[in-house]
């Protein structure tokens, strides 16, 4: 098959996929949106943001962000953002989705290949150790600790449980037969290269945790060491690989994410035998941080399936920090947070295998952050002194500033007025003085913002240009708005050539306009520009009640400025310079003057 030939093959196939999927509905099964005139708004799921910026056509099958990420595409662009897939990966996904074929075509993503060769190293590598495991002597010692972990045999299959021997090459030699040579298997983790330049198995004598991504490709292992030497940690983890992330990850999250969307709620541990024991009693909304950090990206991860956190760390001196630290970031997202605190047990594995009823109340009886956050500032702090107070005041302003609603920010205030023994006003003065340090640190040299005129010219460009391509009859439109101004009259060069071409499909396509063949026929570099344009008046209302003719005279008048500063700026002489500008001048007088009349 010839390049041309396997090129067609793929975009037969990305069309195909697309036309089955309605990219509305797609969408939608995700995050909220809604109806906004001929198109569809909602939260931007990959940047934070409270208002709405995320627009979607159905008529065109597209979508972008006008907020902080600025992303935009079509389903298969989505598919590809939300799981971190390459595009050959998504859509490969969508179409099974939608039974449709995907021919090999030669034009994989090579990344893609890449990670599909990593995956199946993985999997091969959980295989083996499930087999030393299951079906060999040398698991025994490892089922043994399972059981005395009361952990269900089929339990321990479904997470995929296995064993790695006490032996420096075992995997290494079991891999390499499989034709993976030492660079790849040091890519994956899966090996160490020693001084001698040997390389040896990184997880031996320990029971080993395949971790999956949220679409079950296993893509790191953790490996709980059962024998203790005194100079090897107790857990061990891949390092950093192609596929694995460590502050992205959460151990679980393939089993768990159907049950956190369903009930909009997600608890959070720390340790796999934690996420295990609840799994096997029932709670299966659970995933694991890895350890007492609980990162931004984890959080982002969480905010696609839901806005409810209950943290169940384990119940010491790091997993109260840890939670006090976690409660920054998700106070920032907008993350309904609350605090299982598990007083008769030191973690939720041990928690569930003493009193799983009492541990269920625990869960159920979870605090909301800010009580939490008093309850912890108070047992650090016990003592009455003025000392004492002012330390509980150091930990819990930062907290409280954070509320907006000011009914609980109120209710906070005087729950901590009567902790202190202070007014209610001398506590508000804390906040207000935290809040002012916190601006000007934040803040410490004047921020330079773009001119105001030029920002608003930019926007009204994009509004009308938008706005032809939206309306029931864009030639109408368009002729109106050309017999005004002039492409050149955008600032903007990707806006001119769009105007152009638009003028010369018009004269082309005098019938009836068609905005699939006006977007196909439009040079690549500038569809991407053309897809944003064409949303654009949906997500910004701002021009919705003014006249059209208005924007037009300021797009104009925006123009003769440009053109008078670029003569001021010109090389010409200055009898050339005179005549020019006192031409446009007129001009601009006489446009300012039909400004009044508008």
């Amino acid at each position: 098959m010839t390049g041309r030939g396997k090129i067609g093959v793929m975009n037969d196939t990305v069309s195909e996929v697309k036309k089955r999927i309605e990219i509305v509905d797609f969408i939608g099964s995700f995050i909220n949106v809604k109806k906004t005139g001929r198109n569809f708004k909602a939260v931007c799921p990959f940047h934070q943001e409270k208002t709405p910026s995320f627009v979607i056509s159905p008529e065109r099958q597209i979508w972008h962000c006008f907020g902080a990420c600025s992303e935009g595409g079509d389903v298969i662009k989505f598919l590809m953002k939300w799981e971190n897939l390459t595009f050959y990966e998504a859509l490969k996904e969508l179409a099974e989705k939608v039974g449709v074929k995907l021919q090999y075509s030669g034009l994989e993503d090579s990344n893609w290949k890449k990670k599909e060769r990593l995956i199946k190293l993985n999997t091969l590598t959980a295989e083996y150790f499930s087999y030393i495991l299951n079906d060999t002597k040398y698991g025994k010692k490892a089922q043994d600790y399972i059981k005395e972990r009361k952990i269900n045999l089929n339990i321990a299959k479904k997470f995929k449980l296995g064993y790695a021997p006490q032996s420096w090459d075992s995997l290494y030699n079991f891999l390499t037969k499989k034709k993976f040579d030492n660079f790849e298997l040091f890519e994956a983790g899966l090996v160490v290269k020693g001084k001698n330049g040997r390389f040896y198995d990184r997880f031996r004598g320990r029971l080993v945790f395949p971790i999956n991504d949220a679409r079950g490709n296993i893509i790191a292992f953790s490996g709980r060491l059962l024998d203790r030497g005194a100079n090897e940690a107790k857990y061990i983890n891949s390092p950093e690989t192609p596929l694995y992330h460590k502050r992205e990850s959460l151990y679980g999250i393939d089993l768990a994410k159907d049950k956190i969307r369903k009930s909009n709620n997600v608890f959070i541990v720390e340790g796999e035998f934690d996420v295990i024991s609840m799994y096997q009693n029932g709670i299966e909304n659970v995933v694991a941080i890895k350890g007492s950090a609980f990162t931004r990206e984890q959080l982002l991860y969480l905010k696609r399936y839901t806005n409810m956190l209950v943290l169940a760390l384990d119940a010491d001196a790091s997993g109260e920090e840890a939670m006090k630290r976690a409660l920054d970031d998700a106070e920032s997202l907008d993350f309904e947070i609350k605090i299982a605190t598990i007083d008769f047990a030191k973690d939720p594995d041990e928690a569930v295998n003493t009193d799983l009823n009492r541990f269920k109340k625990v869960l159920d009886e979870s605090v909301a952050i800010y009580d939490f956050v008093i309850n912890y500032a108070q047992k650090k702090y016990p003592d009455t002194d003025a000392f004492s107070k002012k330390k509980i005041a150091d930990i819990l302003v930062p907290f409280i500033e954070k509320i907006k609603n000011p009914i609980v920010l109120s209710h906070y205030v005087k729950k901590i007025s009567k902790i202190l023994g202070v007014s209610e006003q001398s506590v508000f003065i804390l906040i207000n003085r935290f809040r002012s340090d916190k601006k000007r640190k934040m803040s410490p040299t004047p921020i330079v913002h773009k001119d105001e005129k030029e920002t608003r010219e930019l926007k009204i460009q994009k509004y009308v240009i938008s706005l032809i391509f939206q309306s029931s009859d864009p030639y109408h439109l368009a002729e109106k708005l050309f017999n005004q101004i002039s492409p050149s009259n955008f600032s903007n060069l990707a806006y001119q050539k769009i105007a152009d071409f638009l003028i010369k499909f018009k004269s082309e396509n005098k019938n009836e306009f068609k905005i699939d063949k006006f977007s196909l026929l439009l040079k690549p570099e500038l569809r991407a520009v053309f897809d944003e344009l064409y949303l654009y008046a949906t997500y910004d209302a701002d021009f919705e009640d003014e006249n059209i003719n208005k924007l037009i005279n300021e797009i104009k008048k925006a123009s003769l400025k440009r053109e008078i500063s670029s003569i001021i700026s010109s090389k010409e002489s200055e009898v050339q310079k005179d005549k020019k500008l006192k031409e446009l001048s007129l001009s601009l007088k006489k446009l300012e003057n039909n400004s009044f009349k508008l």
